[in-house]
């Protein structure tokens, strides 16, 4: 009796943290998605599933779902180059320690100071137009951050150099866990780089691979600092967060700021099931 009473005082913490944090803010996210509210008021007025109507026909909001298509096509590249270089870095390479540290280290700094970091970069007559020009491309110089055709591969671009290294960390640990044995009976039976990582790394590392995969596809979902810092979300490059946070402390629309929440809790609810039916074993 006295160990079942210890467990229940000490599970009772993080579970009322879990509620108050996490259950109690979604449910109030969810009612006020319902509502009319300003966020100040003491006065909610009940619409009903009108801001989830607002958000499917007014252009203006839904444009941030094309937006996110963006980095989540970034997403995919982003793990193929760790994959790729993990992989790479798995055998025999120079200064491997050295590339890994380098590859790893953008994952390290903070989100602000990159972005700004990048918006130098990107900006005209910045660094990228001056590499260009040094190369002879002038031609290829263009708006990075102003034309709306292009501003979302530029920030794109960005996050997948952001959020690599983190991906490619968790694909070196998975790697390494591979037994030497393995890779030396491989290579007596003649397999090649390539045939090794098909039949010996890629069945190995499949469900780290499923948990990066979900886990970037969340992230291109819910982008956020980088596009707000080196543009605010203008010139068509605003996301789901960013338009989030703009209508609850910008415009004082709660009540949508709230169901468009909803709407990217349920996104990711989808994204996760259907990844876990693609992946399921039989």
């Amino acid at each position: 009796m006295q160990q079942k009473i210890i467990i229940i005082l000490f599970s009772l913490v993080p579970i009322l943290l879990l509620v108050t944090f996490s259950y109690l803010p979604l449910f109030n996210m969810f009612t006020y998605s319902f509502t009319s509210w300003d966020g100040l008021s003491p006065v909610k007025e009940f619409v009903g599933f009108q801001n989830y109507i607002r958000l499917f026909t007014n252009p203006e909001y839904f444009h941030v779902f094309k937006v996110s298509l963006y980095y989540l096509v970034a997403s995919f590249v982003q793990l193929g180059i760790a994959l790729y270089f993990a992989t790479l870095l798995t055998f025999k390479v120079r200064f491997k320690n050295f590339f890994k540290g380098t590859l790893f280290f953008p994952y390290l700094l903070n989100g602000v100071a990159i972005g700004f970091t990048f918006l130098f970069f990107f900006r005209q007559d910045g660094t990228l137009d001056t590499l260009l020009s040094l190369i002879g491309l002038e031609d290829m110089i263009q708006m990075w951050l102003r034309d709306p055709n292009i501003i979302n591969f530029s920030l794109a671009s960005t996050s997948v150099w952001r959020h690599m290294g983190f991906n490619f960390i968790i694909f070196v640990g998975a790697i390494s866990s591979i037994s030497n044995e393995i890779y030396e009976a491989a290579e007596m039976d003649g397999a090649n780089r390539w045939q090794q990582f098909r039949y010996i790394i890629f069945p190995s590392i499949l469900k780290i691979i499923q948990l990066n995969l979900i886990l970037s596809i969340s992230g291109a979902l819910s982008v956020f600092e980088i596009p707000y810092i080196m543009t605010g979300g203008a010139n068509g490059s605003s996301t789901f967060v960013i338009q989030t946070v703009d209508l609850a402390f910008k415009y004082n629309n709660t009540g949508l700021a709230s169901a468009m929440g909803i709407v990217l809790l349920i996104i990711v609810m989808i994204v996760s099931l259907i990844q876990r039916l693609a992946f399921k074993e039989d």
